[in-house]
């Protein structure tokens, strides 16, 4: 039975914890809280993508009104939805002067308390709270949300680390004026491929051993896919998931056709295309893979053409073949859309380019990415943003490549700006 005793000191040791012991709390640009809507804010993505320390550096900022709660504390073992209001007056008594001030509750892996969204509504719409909570992936999507809880949130999807907080593990200052040009600018590059390679999972990126990242990476996906799929998703055919699993994690940056795997596979092992088809879309809802639809002007356009398919994080990518590299820095663009919330799907006409991204003020942007220009592919990349722009409407687009030099022509009507992707990230932070 949980007491007054144990939740105090629960909160007093989690209190402690924050503010003497955890290190290397990174800033993160791309998450946005609302100011002044009474919402219960709920963090949202894939394991170990930064969560918890987010609630570490909320407590920080509201330090001295703050109460932070793990609920896979085994300290409190039978937590049930009743006992918030006496977690809530055990904080109180030791905080005795926010009896009628405004307090922060942040709630990590709040999923496995059955009915929190009655106590988190209750608290934000009547006691001057504010509620920040995170969990498991699949759980708190914003589907998934009860609904007591449906308007009444502000859901924030946290990926792994961008580039620019990538460099901040790695203490420079991605906001510094001249940190694009000298010799930080060969720093930069550098850690541009490492990125590129071991992605943004804060941990991997603090972990120097390339054993010790390449076992972390091993132990995220096994408990991603066990623990978010597997069990969540009760998945019970392993001959399909296990094909499906390293079709969808080879085909980072390309298309991918469920009814051509279909026929590929339907004679090898047994499953149905409804299967095929559920399975798919469990490991969209595991924010494990994402996928990203043709530019067109119906749904039924969209939906009929194979989908882009994207990892969560290019450490999780399995390189297969010489095109890697390319790929990587195209997931890597895809992920930084993304974190600007912006609408992302690719084009193909009579020529294709990769992104056509609609902002959140519903301006439109045509990027192309090529780890390299060169006179075999110079024309075609460049000739498929065009098109894209000319189709779009558009004055301007940009080609992405790993390391060329900055380029700016016109084309006809049309700006074409040529730039490392190293250094957009960067510049994409400064402007937002």
């Amino acid at each position: 039975m949980l007491t007054k005793a144990v939740m105090k000191d629960v909160i007093v040791s989690n209190e402690d914890f924050i503010l003497q012991k955890v290190k290397n709390i990174v800033r993160r640009y791309d998450v946005r809280f609302p100011e002044s809507l009474n919402k219960t804010v709920i963090l949202f993505g894939v394991r170990r993508s930064g969560k918890t320390f987010i609630l570490f550096d909320l407590f920080r900022q509201h330090k001295g009104r703050s109460l932070y709660i793990d609920f896979e504390d085994e300290r409190l073992a039978g937590f049930q939805v009743k006992d918030f209001e006496l977690l809530r007056s055990s904080f109180l008594e030791l905080k005795p002067d926010l009896m009628n001030g405004e307090t922060v509750f942040l709630l990590d892996e709040v999923q496995n308390i059955k009915g929190w969204e009655m106590f988190c509504r209750r608290v934000v719409e009547r006691e001057k709270a504010k509620v920040f909570v995170s969990g498991s992936s699949s759980r708190m999507m914003p589907f998934e949300i009860h609904t007591g809880l449906r308007g009444r949130v502000w859901s924030v999807e946290v990926l792994p680390f961008s580039f620019g907080e990538y460099l901040t593990i790695r203490n420079l200052d991605f906001r510094e004026k001249n940190i694009l040009y000298g010799t930080r600018s060969i720093t930069l590059r550098n850690y541009f491929s490492e990125y590129l390679r071991w992605g943004g999972f804060p941990e991997i990126s603090l972990t120097e051993s390339e054993f010790e990242k390449k076992k972390l990476l091993k132990e995220y996906f096994s408990a991603m896919f066990f623990r978010d799929m597997v069990e969540r998703y009760d998945m019970t055919n392993m001959p399909l998931l296990d094909t499906l699993t390293d079709k969808l994690f080879t085909s980072f940056s390309t298309r991918l056709s469920l009814n051509s795997f279909y026929k590929q596979y339907k004679d090898k092992f047994r499953f149905s295309k409804d299967m095929l088809f559920r399975y798919y879309k469990d490991f969209l809802s595991s924010m494990l893979v994402f996928e990203v639809r043709k530019f067109a002007e119906s749904t039924y356009k969209r939906m009929r053409n194979p989908a882009k398919i994207y990892m969560v994080d290019t450490g999780l990518c399995r390189r297969v073949g010489s095109e890697d590299s390319g790929r990587l820095l195209e997931n890597t663009i895809y992920l930084e859309l993304r974190r600007k919330n912006c609408e992302v799907f690719y084009f193909e006409e009579k020529r294709e380019c990769d992104f056509i991204a609609k902002t959140e003020d519903g301006k439109f942007m045509a990027i192309q990415v090529a780890f390299e220009l060169n006179e075999q592919n110079r024309e075609r990349e460049i000739g498929g943003l065009i098109t894209a722009c000319e189709h779009l409407g558009i004055k301007e687009g940009t080609v992405l490549t790993h390391d060329s030099d900055e380029e700016e022509f016109k084309a006809g009507k049309i700006t074409v700006n040529i730039s490392p992707g190293w250094k957009w990230l960067i510049s994409h932070h400064h402007r937002s």
